[in-house]
């Protein structure tokens, strides 16, 4: 697909925005504006909207009463251990995995889409894709983290300035609340008392993502007693399917630990519950300055978690801790306390939201505008969705049926998710479930042939899927603080 150089065509943001506004006086109170929320390596069911009913996110769990949410949101996945670059790159662009990897130069973002037709352009949070790529789609933009791990306490921060050039990095505080602070402070300032004038403010936490220090006041929020194992925790993956050492994995020795899981959990949780706090923070702050009723919200994550789901820690797979997401929507036009089970990927969001904004249909992207499903026209845009990562494992999923390929182990799991929504009872190879299984692969197949995917199911070398646990070797990243490193690396088991 054409990629559009739009720093040549359109030089900076800034300038091109000023030229936009100053010709669209006349519909932009018309406009609605957009907060775009994205937490990072939040799964889907840690939020009580979405049944979980030992953590507390009343902010969230509020937002899905006055808005829409989707049960079945995808990722659609990565082609390395750092799935949030591809995902973010993905969602961003409105395109699929394989047509834009995680590279965003030259390609039309959605901000720049939302700049281009008369919106003012705001970043914060972690951007984990070119710099370059941030000065081009964002007019303003603050506490900028260039990057994909940090320290939560330490994160080194860039801001936008007037040229749209990003300064270099400084280090300050703690994550969550530096963001929060950003977008509160934009809002309050928009746009230098004039509220008429649409906005598209984007602000990308790194919370919940490791390393698992939440700031001291929610340290002890959740007591681990209290923490219940996923329905699906196993202390090691049954098989081997690619590194098994990749970035997350390590926080914990082999086998799993179940006490250090439900640690890792209650130190996940109070992550998220500072996070739903800061975003109650920021809807208030819309509220205060009269911008609530005319702000589309979006909340969402660039990707799931495993924390000893299948004996995994991290989201290198395609379970569905680990690829589906929650999303919410709500806002002017949004039905109220409404739940939607369409297939939605993250990518759908940016055709979606020009719609609802009356912008001109995004060009050269793959994602589907959901406001078919929004405005009650539709219950679906798709019927089953796929998922991949690198070249080890390729998966697809329908309302009943879920199939994960692994082509260099040769082995298929086949999975009921009707009566296993937890991926446990692999039914491949049961003779009864030939014709569902060929199904499947076609259906699989075919999903390759419409996004580009060129990998061959079917390796002509097989890898073994045995492996000894015992000689993995874990050690902690430069990221870890000390109190990651005392409670997660500095201990003996008994």
């Amino acid at each position: 697909m054409a990629m559009i150089n739009t720093r040549i065509m359109t030089g900076c943001a800034c300038s091109l925005s000023l030229m936009v506004l100053a010709n669209s006086c006349a519909n932009k109170d018309l406009k609605p504006n957009i907060l775009f929320i994205l937490a990072d390596d939040l799964r889907a069911d840690a939020l009580g909207c979405y049944g979980n009913n030992i953590i507390k996110t009343p902010n969230i769990d509020r937002l899905a009463e006055t808005g829409m949410q989707f049960t079945n949101s995808y990722i659609m996945g990565g082609h390395h251990g750092a799935i949030s670059a591809p995902s973010r790159a993905m969602l961003l662009s409105g395109k699929y995995l394989f047509n834009v990897y995680d590279k965003l130069d030259g390609i039309v973002t959605m901000p720049m889409h939302f700049s281009t037709h008369g919106y003012i352009t705001f970043g914060t949070g972690k951007w984990h894709n070119e710099k370059s790529a941030f000065e081009a789609s964002f007019n303003k933009g603050k506490n900028v983290f260039l990057g994909g791990m940090a320290d939560h306490f330490n994160i080194p921060l860039c801001d936008l300035n007037d040229d749209c050039k990003l300064t270099q990095p400084v280090s300050r505080g703690f994550s969550t609340d530096l963001f929060a602070e950003a977008a509160i402070k934009f809002i309050s300032d928009y746009p230098g008392g004039r509220k008429g004038d649409p906005f598209f403010c984007y602000v990308a936490f790194t919370a919940p993502h490791d390393p698992y220090s939440p700031r001291p006041d929610f340290v002890g929020r959740y007591s681990p007693d209290s923490i219940r194992l996923p329905a699906n925790f196993m202390p090691l993956h049954p098989f081997a399917f690619d590194d098994l050492t990749v970035r997350d994995e390590n926080l914990l020795p082999w086998p799993r630990p179940a006490d250090f899981v439900k640690m890792v959990l209650a130190d996940y949780y109070g992550l998220i519950t500072h996070l739903d706090e800061s975003v109650g923070s920021i809807i208030n702050t819309l509220k205060e300055n009269g911008l609530y009723k005319n702000t589309i919200i979006v909340f969402a994550s660039d990707n799931g978690l495993a924390i000893g789901s299948h004996g995994l820690l991290g989201k290198q797979n395609l379970y569905e801790h680990s690829m589906r997401v929650p999303l919410i929507i709500s806002g002017p036009g949004i039905p109220k306390g409404k739940k939607s089970e369409a297939y939605a990927y993250l990518f759908d969001l940016f055709p979606t939201l020009a719609e609802l904004c009356s912008l001109p249909a995004p060009e050269n992207i793959d994602g589907l505008s959901l406001e078919p499903v929004i405005s009650g026209k539709s219950k679906e845009i798709r019927s089953s969705v796929f998922t991949a990562y690198r070249n080890t494992v390729r998966a697809v999923r329908t309302d009943e049926w879920k199939l994960i390929k692994y082509p260099e182990r040769g082995l298929t799991q086949l999975f009921n998710l009707e009566n296993d929504s937890f991926e446990m009872n692999n039914l491949s190879g049961d003779t009864a479930y030939d014709t569902i299984q060929n199904q499947m692969l076609r259906e699989l197949m075919n999903w390759q042939k419409i996004t580009g995917d060129t990998i061959q199911l079917n390796a002509t070398y097989l890898l073994p899927l045995e492996y000894d646990h015992t000689k993995l070797v874990r050690k902690p990243d430069k990221w870890q603080p000390e109190y990651t490193l005392q409670k997660y690396f500095d201990f003996e088991l008994n």
